[in-house]
C-alpha cells in the first residue's frame, strides 16, 4: 500500500473501536492529554512491520518521521473523574480529538464480584487498526487511573493518577515493567505461546512510562463473565458479536453465518484453547495466575498483563503470589480454575443462544467440559514427549499407539517433577514457594547422550546425582531404596517409548537416541528464562539510560532469539544478528550468563 504520509498508519489509533458501538455499557470513555517531554525507550520494528504500522523493508531505525509518530499517537495520558472534579486545565494544543475507551471486565480484586466496578483500572484502548488483510488491538498501560480500578472501588472516591496513597490506585506504570514483560512475552512468542505484544515502551519526563501492548484480539474471557454474571445479555451479546466478527475477519475462525452457530463455536473454541494452554503452562511451569474470573488470558489463552506472569525453572507447584489481600493460585490449581471458566462459558453460550441465563449448577457435566479435558490431555502428553526429544510425527504415532507406555513415563516423571525440599515451604520475593529437589529437564537432556555413552543403563547414583537441582539437601542427595527404584523406572519406561518409535521406524535404537539427544539438547536447555532472570534482565537494560531505543531493540530480540527452544526455528545466526552494535553484545552476554545461573529459580 502506497502512502502519501510517512506511517499513516498509526493515526487510525484514533480511539475508535466497534466494542464502543456495540456493547457501549462495556466502556467507560475518556478524553486525553498529551504529554511532553517522553522519548521511546523501545520499539518492536518487527512487529511494527507486522502490524503495517512501517513498511516492510523499514530498517530497525528510529528516524525522525517515526519517533514522531510513536509519540504523537501513544504520550498521552487521560483526563479522569480526578481531574474533572478539581478543574484541571489542559491547553488547547494538548487536547487529543478522541475519545479512548477503559474496558469493563470481571476482576477477583474487586467487591461484589460482578464486574460491576472493574476493568482497565490503569490502560486505555489505543482503538484498533487494519493492515494488511490483518486487524489489531492496541492498548496503553500507565495512561493514568480509571473509575474501573479496585481502589475506586474499595474506598468509594476517584484518585489523581500518580497517587500512592492506596494500593492499585496510582495508574501509572514503569520503564522496568515495560522492558521485563517485552522481554518474557517476546520469548513466549517465539517458542509458540499465544500472547500480547509489546509495541512500544514511551519514557515519559517524570521518569513513568506508558507501555503499549498490541494483539490481533484483546478481549478476555473477563469480558464476557461481567455482563454474564450481571444479567446484562444485551451487553453479552454486543461483546460476543465484536469477538466473532473479529475472529472471522482475521481468518482465526471459519467464516460462520448463523449466530447459534457462532456462539456454539465460540464456546467449544475457548474450551479446546484453554485445555491447551493450561496444559501447556503445567508442562512448561508457567504460572499465569488462571483464575475463576478469567482475567489474566486472552480468549484464545494468550497470556497478557506480564505482572504476575512467571515461568519457573523447576516444577516449583506449591508457589504463590503475594497480591496483598489474597494469595494466588498454584500452577496445577490452574487447570482447575480453568475449567470453571469453561463451564461458565457453557452457560454464556446458551445465555446468547436462548436469551436467558440458566443457573451455573446446570452446567456441571456440560459437553464442553469433556472438550476441555480431552484438549488438555493430550496437549500435556504431547508437551512430555517433546521435552524427551521426539520429532512430531513420533509424538503423534506414540499418542495414537502407545497410551499405556506415555502413561508409564508420565507416572514415574512426575514422581520426580513433584518431589520437594524436606525445609518445607519458604518466602519468595513476591510470595511463597516450597522448592523442587529435581530438575526432569536436566534428566531429559543428559539421559540419551549418557545412554548413547554407556550403551546401559545408567547406575541410579549417577542419575540422581544429574537430576538434583540447586535446593535438594545433601540428605535429599542420598541414595534411597526407593528413590533407586524410581530411577530405574525412569529410565526403562523412556527407554520403552525410544524402542517403540525404533520398531515403528524400522530403524535401530541407536538411530532413535541420536535424533532425540540433538533435539532435547535444545528443548531442554541448561540456560531456560525464569521470572527472576527477566527481572535481572529488565533491571540492566533500565539502569543504561545510554543505550537508545534500536539498541534496546537488538538486545531484547538477541535475548529472543537465544531462548528459541522450537528445533526447527533456533538458529544461532539470528542471535548473533539481532545482537550486533556497540556494547549490545557484552550486555547480551551478561543477561544470558545469570539466566544460566538462576536457572533452577521461580
Amino acid at each position: 500500500m502506497t502512502q502519501r504520509t510517512p506511517h499513516a498508519v498509526f493515526r487510525q489509533l484514533d480511539g475508535r473501536h466497534p466494542l464502543r458501538r456495540l456493547a457501549p455499557r462495556a466502556v467507560v470513555d475518556y478524553a486525553a492529554r498529551r504529554l511532553r517531554g517522553s522519548r521511546v525507550r523501545y520499539l518492536n520494528f518487527e512487529l511494527a512491520r507486522e502490524m503495517g504500522l512501517i513498511a516492510r523493508d523499514h530498517p530497525d531505525r528510529l528516524t525522525g518521521d517515526l519517533r514522531r509518530a510513536v509519540l504523537e499517537t501513544f504520550s498521552q495520558r487521560i483526563v479522569n473523574e480526578w481531574d474533572v472534579e478539581h478543574g484541571l486545565r489542559v491547553p488547547a494544543r494538548d487536547r487529543r480529538p478522541g475519545r479512548y475507551m477503559a474496558t469493563r471486565y470481571l476482576q477477583l480484586q474487586h467487591p461484589g464480584r460482578q464486574g460491576r466496578t472493574s476493568g482497565d483500572g490503569r490502560s486505555i484502548w489505543n482503538g484498533c487498526l487494519r493492515a494488511r488483510d490483518v486487524s489489531w488491538d492496541v492498548s496503553s498501560c500507565g495512561t493514568g487511573v480509571t473509575r474501573l480500578c479496585p481502589a475506586t472501588a474499595v474506598e468509594g472516591r476517584f484518585f489523581r493518577t500518580g497517587s500512592r496513597i492506596a494500593s492499585y490506585g496510582c495508574g501509572t506504570s514503569s520503564v522496568e515493567e515495560g522492558i521485563g514483560t517485552a522481554l518474557m512475552s517476546e520469548v513466549f512468542w517465539h517458542n509458540g505461546f499465544a500472547t500480547e505484544r509489546v509495541l512500544a515502551v514511551i519514557e515519559l519526563a517524570d521518569g513513568l512510562a506508558i507501555n503499549v501492548r498490541a494483539g490481533r484480539n484483546l478481549l478476555r474471557p473477563s469480558h464476557f463473565l461481567a455482563p454474564l454474571k450481571q444479567g446484562d445479555l444485551e451487553t453479552l451479546r454486543g461483546i460476543a458479536e465484536a469477538h466473532a466478527a473479529r475472529q472471522i475477519e482475521n481468518g482465526d475462525w471459519p467464516a460462520l453465518r448463523s449466530r447459534p452457530a457462532r456462539w456454539r463455536y465460540l464456546a467449544e473454541r475457548l474450551a479446546t484453547d484453554l485445555g491447551r494452554v493450561t496444559a501447556a503452562f503445567e508442562r512448561e511451569y508457567v504460572f499465569c495466575w488462571l483464575d475463576w474470573d478469567g482475567d489474566n488470558i486472552l480468549m484464545d489463552g494468550g497470556i497478557i498483563d506480564y505482572g504476575s506472569v512467571r515461568q519457573f525453572g523447576l516444577y516449583h507447584r506449591e508457589y504463590r503470589f503475594d497480591d496483598v489481600e489474597r494469595w494466588s493460585t498454584t500452577i496445577p490449581e490452574q487447570r482447575r480454575k480453568a475449567r470453571g471458566i469453561v463451564r461458565a462459558f457453557a452457560q454464556v453460550r446458551d445465555a446468547l443462544c436462548s436469551g436467558h441465563k440458566r443457573p451455573l449448577r446446570e452446567y456441571r457435566d456440560d459437553p464442553l467440559l469433556e472438550i476441555f479435558d480431552r484438549s488438555f490431555a493430550r496437549e500435556r502428553d504431547r508437551r512430555l514427549l517433546h521435552h524427551v526429544g521426539f520429532e512430531p510425527p513420533d509424538v503423534r504415532w506414540l499418542q495414537r499407539n502407545a497410551a499405556d507406555a506415555i502413561a508409564r513415563l508420565d507416572r514415574v516423571h512426575g514422581w520426580f517433577e513433584r518431589a520437594r525440599s524436606s525445609r518445607g515451604p519458604c518466602p519468595a520475593s513476591d510470595g511463597l514457594t516450597w522448592n523442587a529437589i529435581y530438575s526432569t529437564r536436566d534428566l531429559l537432556r543428559e539421559l540419551p547422550r549418557e545412554r548413547l555413552e554407556r550403551d546401559a543403563a545408567l547406575p541410579a547414583a549417577k542419575l540422581l546425582e544429574i537430576a538434583a537441582s540447586a535446593y535438594a539437601s545433601a540428605r535429599e542427595r542420598r541414595i534411597t531404596a526407593h528413590r533407586a527404584r524410581q530411577a530405574r523406572e525412569l529410565q526403562r519406561a523412556w527407554l520403552d517409548l525410544v524402542d517403540r518409535i525404533a520398531d515403528a521406524r524400522d530403524s535401530s535404537r541407536v538411530a532413535v537416541l541420536r535424533g532425540i539427544a540433538a533435539r532435547a539438547a535444545l528443548i531442554d536447555r541448561r540456560d531456560r528464562i525464569t521470572g527472576d532472570a527477566i527481572d535481572y534482565a529488565a533491571h540492566e537494560i533500565v539502569t543504561r539510560p545510554e543505550l537508545g531505543a534500536e539498541q534496546v531493540h537488538r538486545l531484547i530480540a538477541g535475548f529472543a532469539a537465544s531462548q528459541d527452544l522450537q528445533p526447527r526455528h533456533a538458529d544461532p545466526r539470528a542471535i548473533e544478528c539481532a545482537s550486533t552494535g556497540p556494547g549490545v553484545r557484552a550486555i547480551l552476554d551478561a543477561m544470558l550468563q545469570v539466566v544460566d545461573e538462576l536457572r533452577h529459580g521461580l
